[in-house]
């Protein structure tokens, strides 16, 4: 049996982190939880279901005790792999990384550059967020660590990894915040339907991998403001890391980056 807890680590500590887990058995992998932010995993390990459709999303600095805790109360088992989308490394990061560069080289021109991290985003939090996890035992994998060591924390960029995962040649137009600039000259009722069309794209196929994920994707038509669908969309991002996990734990993942750091890409 292995467990994986993917990220979807957000940049500050006012915007909330999708978290979902991910545990193998004799049937293949399967999808055990996933939540739209660090308090509601916490509650769901307790027993109270989310709400997706009226709940709201509190961000809040990760706590790595308490997220172990939590995946362990819900898998009933040690975690093996985090699956982090964050910029991370064994040193301090002031900027753009051998890894951010990697992968702008090898996916910029099918629109996957990453963005560039600096001393404030996500900086403290960042570091904060790397050393407790290797003070809990997960170390960092970087371009020296054998595919599918375990315990250990990898970093994943989902745009990249979504290219794999969906078989597509351009970066996938999934993304709430950036939904004018995909699409400018329609209305916000279409832009709405147009992401959504996108979050079934790529829970269809991940459901071929991680089983049922239990996020109620259908009801999401019915949220009355676009900003709504941003918890969809970190849950999402939080199975995609997740999904990286099980493919760095096959041995089919490959490592952008360096001995300090590097982006874990199917």
């Amino acid at each position: 049996m292995t467990t994986i807890l993917g990220i979807d680590a957000a940049w500050t500590a006012t915007e909330p982190s999708g978290v979902a887990l991910v545990t193998s058995d004799r049937h293949g992998w399967r999808c055990i939880a996933i939540a739209p932010s660090y308090d509601e995993f916490y509650s769901l390990s307790r027993g109270r279901p989310v709400t997706w459709i009226d709940g709201t999303s509190n961000g809040s600095p990760p706590n790595v005790p308490h997220l172990l805790r939590a995946a362990q109360r819900l898998s009933r088992s040690e975690i093996d792999l985090i699956a982090v989308d964050m910029p991370v490394a064994t040193v301090p990061i002031v900027g753009r990384r051998v890894a951010d560069r990697a992968i702008s080289t090898a996916f910029g021109r099918r629109g996957c550059s990453t963005h560039s991290p600096n001393l404030s985003r996500p900086g403290a939090l960042g570091a904060r967020l790397m050393r407790d996890l290797a003070s809990a035992g997960y170390s960092l994998a970087t371009s020296t660590t054998k595919t599918g060591t375990v315990p250990i924390t990898i970093e994943v960029y989902p745009h990249p990894a979504l290219l794999a995962l969906l078989g597509r040649s351009y970066r996938i137009p999934y993304k709430v915040g950036n939904s004018t600039r995909y699409w400018p000259k329609v209305s916000i009722a279409q832009r709405k339907q147009n992401l959504l069309a996108e979050f079934q794209a790529i829970y269809s196929v991940l459901a071929h991998s991680l089983g049922a994920t239990g996020v109620p994707l259908a009801l999401a038509s019915s949220v009355t403001a676009l900003s709504h669908l941003k918890r969809f969309e970190d849950a999402l991002d939080a199975l995609i890391c997740a999904w990286v996990g099980t493919r760095y734990i096959a041995g089919a993942a490959v490592p952008y980056g360096d001995g300090t750091s590097a982006i874990w890409v199917p």
